[in-house]
């Protein structure tokens, strides 16, 4: 054999193998991530860096029970996480930033505690602001006599709670119930009894936000179009505006975080009761707030007092921010916008018939 073919051999032999173990020296640098439950320790690491627009190769096993592995505020599918198996996942980040990560598989009573961040770099270019959705300003619902209460002040940025100064733990007891259970399918026949700007006004996103139910009946009750309906019907037609806020699909999405997220302590009808309620009462029953006094601790979302009390910007400002003192976890960096407000929008179901819940 020629000295130059054996050279070229060598040096075609010498590229393999360096081909391949680029990739394996690359893969054995990356850390074996653990899960176990929070109370052994959660992940571990439980901070993980990456660089925008670089794969991150990820290696997943449990060392316990069955875990999952997810993404907050991402359209990444959740990928379960076995006992003494190796789950092999690659991401890709577009933009730097701090993401959560996250056990998607209820594991124990503090399974909310199984969280992480990523920590993606990039350089100064990079960095692009994330889009902030600012709350509107909240228009004046009027009055009987067609007035309306001045604006609230904006605070740019801020959650809509905060825009409205609202205090998450004072109680929020609702003014007026309803003898029955309220329907929108019969709220509906009432809509055109008001005025069009005036039932828009209802209507409107903004208003619907800042308002509990209660509120929302009361002002319609003294509504002069209104005043020859029974409060059964008034009742009715606040339901169908709280439905006029969300849609199907909505509630679906709705349904299916709280399934995912909450039904274990609030459990499946909303009524407080879930597989974990009785741990979480004896485990924070003596942190609890005078609100949370009150509603019960895990919230029963079946009470009117309270949810009847409750508008939906308080809602979501105890979904953002978590329960202080109740082990109610902060949803803030897992769900984004719009499923807050699906999940708000579910919630209300407990109170209210809608025709397609």
């Amino acid at each position: 054999m020629k000295r130059s073919e054996l050279l070229s051999r060598l040096l075609i032999t010498v590229f393999s193998l360096g081909v391949v173990a680029l990739p394996l020296a690359l893969w054995v640098r990356t850390p074996l991530i653990h899960a176990q439950v929070a109370e052994s320790g959660g992940w571990t690491p439980d901070v993980i860096h990456a660089t925008a627009g670089q794969p991150l190769h990820l290696r997943l096993t449990s060392d316990d029970v069955l875990h999952s592995f997810a993404i907050g505020q991402s359209d990444q599918p959740a990928v379960d996480v076995l006992p003494g198996q190796v789950t092999d996942l690659t991401l890709t980040f577009d933009q730097p930033g701090t993401y959560t990560f996250y056990c998607a598989r209820w594991c124990g009573i503090n399974h909310w505690r199984m969280r992480g961040t990523i920590e993606v770099s990039g350089s100064s270019s990079d960095l692009q602001p994330a889009p902030l959705t600012l709350p509107a300003p909240v228009p004046p619902r009027p009055g009987p006599d067609g007035t309306g209460q001045a604006q609230v002040s904006e605070i740019e940025g801020a959650p809509l709670y905060v825009t409205l100064g609202l205090n998450l733990d004072a109680p929020h007891v609702a003014a007026a119930v309803p003898s029955g259970e309220p329907a929108a399918v019969r709220g509906a026949q009432f809509a055109a009894l008001l005025p069009g700007s005036r039932i828009t006004t209802y209507q409107s996103p903004d208003a619907y936000r800042s308002h509990s139910p209660s509120q929302a009946y009361l002002d319609l009750r003294a509504e002069p179009a209104l005043s020859h309906l029974a409060d059964a019907n008034v009742w009715d037609l606040a339901a169908f505006i709280w439905q006029s806020n969300t849609t199907p699909d909505g509630l679906v999405e709705g349904r299916r975080l709280y399934a995912q997220n909450c039904a274990a302590c609030h459990g499946e009808t909303g009524a407080g009761d879930g597989v974990y309620a009785a741990e979480v009462r004896s485990n924070f029953g003596q942190a609890m707030s005078t609100m949370q006094a009150t509603s019960g601790v895990p919230a029963n979302f079946t009470d009117p007092q309270t949810m009847l009390g409750a508008s939906p910007a308080l809602l979501q400002g105890k979904i953002l921010r978590g329960g202080m003192g109740t082990g109610m976890p902060n949803w803030g960096p897992i769900f984004d916008d719009p499923q807050i407000w699906n999940l708000v929008a579910y919630l209300y179901t407990f109170q209210f018939q809608e025709e397609f819940k």
